[in-house]
């Protein structure tokens, strides 16, 4: 019996991913060029559908099939990867030492909780495969993504496309339709520079590799951009950045730097708002877990600042090294933050639900986008189970 659809589900690692994946299935995460998703799908050559939390699912409308392949989210794919998950055979799993891969089973599976707790035979593989489990694992693998989206896109170096007024370094510069970049430089001697569809870099940037601008996103005049950076699509950056990832529709489009970070969708940076990247001592950064209630040991010398969607920070904003900030956190106050933001939080106060709908209301009409009653009740659910 032929496979008959593939099916990318959070693993159980996925609270490890908050405040991120509060809002989106773990496919539904952007490293590198595109998002999980894609990734699979470009791969696989097939499409693909989506199984997640409840409270998430209505967003992911999921077929229930026979003669499936589940593929846990968590995992990026590889040529080889890829083709000993083609060829694993009925009622069979893969796995390796961060758990469950993929699981091929004629059963139909409805629930995430049907899926986790199915019985069936495990081969074991020693492939080596990037695995995300923390947020930071998005900036710190995400060059290395970049890199591999190009080749998985198909995608051929076309300089010439950009006009003489640019000054261009070396030869891996990849430029979609109808982009606009005037006056600026762009080093890709150290790996590749994607410019997205209607994406625009105004005069001035200055761009060093590996660096992907997604389409209808825009670099503001004289921005500085380090390697290893995702601008999503229709997000606004400016000032400097480095080696870091904004999901989608997140500005930041004034001076200040922000570093080995990443922020979700809907985010806003005020002008000058800065990060912390690097501790005074130099010493390992710890960063929230909500799993654990606690602070954990990122392994990681440089760590900034992790943001979940529609957070805001008010102008001159002061992050510390690995700070967390929830879901529809408001940022304002004098002094560095609190390393950790809980959802919903107004400051030392709460950010009501009703007040919330209508924020988030206001910034997705500017960009055409109606806040459905599937975000509400995401974003109800959220607020609900907060930690207070």
């Amino acid at each position: 019996m032929p496979i008959q659809h593939f099916i990318l589900f959070d693993g159980t690692d996925r609270d490890h991913l908050l405040p991120l994946t509060a809002t989106r299935a773990v496919a539904d995460l952007r490293i590198g060029i595109v998002t999980i998703k894609e990734k699979w799908e470009h791969s696989l050559h097939a499409t693909a559908s989506i199984l997640t939390q409840p409270y998430l699912q209505p967003k992911y409308p999921s077929p229930k099939t026979t003669h499936t392949i589940y593929i846990n989210a968590h995992f990026l794919p590889n040529t080889q990867l890829v083709q000993q998950i083609i060829d694993l055979p009925e009622n069979k799993a893969l796995c390796n030492e961060n758990g469950i891969i993929a699981v091929h089973t004629t059963q139909p599976i409805s629930t995430l909780n049907e899926l986790h707790t199915l019985a069936v035979p495990t081969e074991t593989i020693s492939t080596k495969i990037t695995y995300l489990k923390y947020p930071w694992n998005i900036f710190t693998f995400n060059g290395q993504e970049i890199r591999n989206d190009i080749q998985l896109l198909g995608l051929k170096p076309n300089p010439e496309k950009l006009s003489a007024t640019n000054t261009i370094l070396g030869n891996e510069i990849y430029v979609e339709d109808s982009v606009q970049c005037e006056c600026s430089i762009l080093n890709s001697t150290n790996g590749p520079i994607y410019l997205g569809k209607h994406s625009e870099v105004m005069e001035g940037c200055t761009i060093r590799a590996p660096f992907a601008l997604c389409e209808h996103a825009s670099l503001k005049m004289q921005a500085k951009i380090y390697g290893d950076t995702t601008i999503g699509p229709h997000c606004k950056v400016g000032g400097e950045v480095s080696n870091s990832v904004l999901l989608a529709y997140s500005n930041k489009g004034h001076d200040g730097f922000l570093g080995n970070s990443v922020i979700g969708e809907w985010c806003n940076l005020g002008a000058d708002t800065n990060n912390s990247n690097l501790k005074n001592n130099y010493g390992k950064v710890k960063a929230y877990n909500y799993p654990s209630k606690n602070y954990i040991d990122t392994q990681l010398q440089f760590c900034g600042l992790i943001m979940g969607d529609h957070a805001k920070a008010a102008i001159n904003t002061q992050f510390n090294t690995g700070t967390v900030v929830g879901v529809f956190a408001n940022v304002f106050s004098a002094g560095f933050p609190p390393k950790f933001v809980p959802d919903f939080s107004w400051s030392n106060d709460v950010f009501e639900l009703d007040k919330a709908y209508e924020v988030a209301q206001r910034v997705m009409e500017r960009r055409a986008i109606d806040l459905n009653q599937e975000e509400k009740n995401i974003l109800q659910y959220i607020f609900e189970n907060r930690t207070k």
